[in-house]
């Protein structure tokens, strides 16, 4: 108890600790040496997951029957009941009705307006997913539509940290109740 109340004791201890430090030795690296991956293998697996997320996303889809068409970023689209209109635009404030799940077998609900409520966003402007925006311009108020992102136009590498995982293409159920000019 004694070594413990004398301020030279505490001083004396915390050098005992420090100088126990172990050096660490000097290691020759070379220059051209690179620590984990390089660019062309990062651009080499991203090809490789677009390409086997692109053809599980064309199995689900074949396996439901659904008449999709895709776009030449990859969103895929179902307009299965029509409205009425002029198709939205970006820079108009859409209002939508959703549910997000996701492409397992069991069509994981991770998102819903039942439970969030109706979402109004800025097409092609607010921060929401980028295929999303895209989506939405194909659509006229009232259509109801069965929408399939793949990751890289939804929540990307890292999914949304909460219900949707890293690399996961979702899949949307989209009703454009309503689209406004902004005034």
């Amino acid at each position: 108890m004694i070594l413990w109340r004398n301020k030279y004791n505490w001083i004396i201890i915390l050098l005992v600790l420090v100088g126990c430090k172990p050096e660490r030795p000097e290691v020759d690296i070379p220059e051209d040496y690179h620590i984990g991956i390089t660019t062309q293998q990062s651009i080499e697996m991203s090809k490789y997951w677009t390409k086997d997320e692109s053809f599980k996303i064309d199995q689900f889809v074949k396996r439901r029957g659904w008449p999709v068409t895709k776009s030449e970023t990859g969103v895929r689209y179902y307009i299965y009941e029509h409205g009425s209109g002029e198709l939205a635009q970006p820079g108009q404030v859409a209002v939508v009705d959703f549910e997000i799940r996701l492409l397992d077998a069991d069509m994981s609900l991770c998102y819903s307006s039942e439970e969030n409520g109706t979402q109004e966003f800025l097409i092609a402007m607010d921060n929401i997913e980028t295929g999303l925006h895209e989506a939405i311009c194909y659509m006229r108020q009232g259509d109801k539509a069965i929408v399939i992102l793949p990751h890289y136009l939804a929540h990307g590498l890292l999914g949304d940290m909460e219900y949707i995982p890293p690399l996961s293409p979702v899949l949307y159920i989209i009703h454009l109740l309503a689209v406004k000019d902004i005034k």
